[in-house]
């Protein structure tokens, strides 16, 4: 068109113009809407051109960005000595990830290509892509903790298993040295009783939680029904009521009128209520005070767990959930494991502060009269209407 521009009249230049505007518009808007971040730098390492993607990714302004340095935002790179690099380094700096702090924290990988420009004597610019990979690394750190997760619970449950036999072959020997002490005389036969009845009584304890902890790890589906917190709570709360005494705990429950219903397991919910209760207590080695209320919201409804222990040392958080991680002498870490594995499992959120006046534990489950439900199918027409 420039070699034929001295032979156009001005209405047809007029018309080339607009049909070159309304091109710039058209990709101007199909840049505008993708998700991906889309950057222009020239050979100094400036921005000549940003999307909109690229203003909510980094901070920054599409259109004061413009003549900007690219390092005002992204420090970790030569922006200025790229231009310098030949084509196999360039190969090496295509594609790259990235952290950053602001806006918010998130991961990127970034996308660096040479552009050539004729305007900065042969030295080319930089054509940078920037896409979101948070979302990305946060599922894939879940399938990793999920699979990881799931073979500790399975060795656990088989060597939780392994020792129900012996016990079970104790408790047997255990009735044949009883049926052997009744021949004795009575003189020599009471104290080794009593030696007896104590043993006996271990090994029931120790096969009773064997078989506590083989429900709360068993992977199992859970069998979902309209619950109201407030009860599985007070069901819980009786059966530690002996603890609670025991351990000279005050339970303060706040009241739950019109409390929206979970949706929930209630034998899962009870063991998960059960652990975070009994970890309060014990960790209310003098006596205490336990206060549980309740919070909802748009979508779930929870339960909130405040003792007024020591409390937990920050360094420590990112290891609450992990497994035989404790802080007890005599606990084997599983509690909060299990916890996390049976909100995990009803789509709900643990929520877990460290307060200076002890330790604050919210469970939220999904609520039931906002989950999805299917609607019934029509009903069939009458048979006099179906050929009409």
């Amino acid at each position: 068109m420039i070699e034929r521009l001295d032979r156009l009249d001005p209405s047809s230049v007029q018309a080339q113009f607009m049909r070159l505007a309304s091109e710039r518009g058209r990709l101007e808007t199909i840049f505008h809407a993708l998700r991906e971040g889309i950057l222009v730098l020239d050979a100094q390492g400036r921005v000549t051109y940003a999307n909109r993607a690229a203003g909510r990714l980094l901070g920054l302004d599409e259109a004061t960005a413009i003549g900007q340095p690219m390092s005002r935002w992204i420090e970790e790179v030569d922006w200025q000595g790229l231009s310098q690099l030949a084509t196999p380094e360039w190969g090496r700096m295509a594609a790259r990830e990235i952290e950053i702090f602001y806006p918010e924290h998130r991961f990127l990988e970034m996308y660096l290509a040479p552009l050539e420009s004729p305007e900065e004597n042969g030295r080319p610019g930089v054509v940078m892509i920037v896409r979101d990979v948070t979302r990305e690394r946060d599922q894939a750190a879940e399938l990793v903790e999920s699979e990881r997760l799931n073979a500790i619970l399975m060795l656990a449950a088989g060597v939780a298993h392994e020792i129900g036999n012996p016990l079970n072959s104790l408790g047997i020997h255990m009735q044949l040295m009883d049926r052997e002490l009744r021949a004795l005389p009575e003189d020599s036969r009471v104290p080794l009783q009593d030696l007896l009845t104590v043993a006996r009584g271990e090994i029931s304890r120790l096969d009773q939680i064997l078989t506590q902890f083989l429900k709360a790890i068993r992977p199992s589906l859970p069998n979902f029904e309209r619950g109201a917190l407030p009860e599985i709570v007070a069901e819980t709360l009786t059966t530690l009521a002996a603890e609670i005494t025991d351990r000279q705990v005050v339970v303060e429950v706040e009241p739950s009128d019109d409390l929206p219903q979970a949706w929930v397991d209630r034998s899962q919910v009870r063991q998960a209520f059960f652990n975070v209760i009994r970890n309060a207590l014990q960790a209310m080695a003098g006596g205490g005070v336990l206060r549980i209320s309740y919070a909802t919201s748009e979508r779930m409804v929870g339960a909130i767990f405040q003792d007024t222990g020591p409390g937990m040392d920050p360094e420590r958080m990112g290891d609450l959930f992990q497994p035989f991680e404790t802080t007890k002498a005599s606990g084997h870490g599983m509690g909060l494991m299990i916890v996390q594995r049976i909100v995990r499992d009803h789509g709900g959120t643990v929520m877990v502060d460290s307060l200076p006046d002890g330790t604050r534990i919210q469970l939220n489950f999904r609520r039931d009269d906002q989950r999805i439900r299917l609607l019934a199918p029509p009903a069939p027409p009458p048979s006099g209407e179906a050929d009409s």
